[in-house]
């Protein structure tokens, strides 16, 4: 059940935009996912799913690890880790 993908802001986007290499820019990348409607959606999915390469909902891996902690300690303490997640980038 991946239906968020279909309102995706890099949906049709080059996706070497999202997978660049060392001393390249992300901006462009981050400027999408900036504006995408499902970004809390693709963050939880590359949570669930680690990718270790590339920018999804406008984070490298580098910064998505403070928030794979927080993903992770709120599912060992039963907590809805989607809510905590939302919660941890939106302050």
């Amino acid at each position: 059940m991946a239906g968020w993908r279909d309102h995706a802001a890099c949906r049709g986007e080059p996706t070497d935009l999202f997978f660049v290499d060392r001393g390249e820019s992300g901006t462009p990348a981050k400027t999408i996912c900036a504006r995408c409607p499902v970004r809390l959606d693709c963050l939880a999915d590359v949570l669930e799913h680690p990718v270790r390469f590339g920018i999804f909902a406008g984070l490298t891996e580098l910064e998505r690890r403070p928030v794979r902690r927080i993903w992770r300690r709120a599912v060992a303490q039963g907590e809805d880790p989607r809510a905590a997640v939302a919660e941890a980038v939106a302050s």
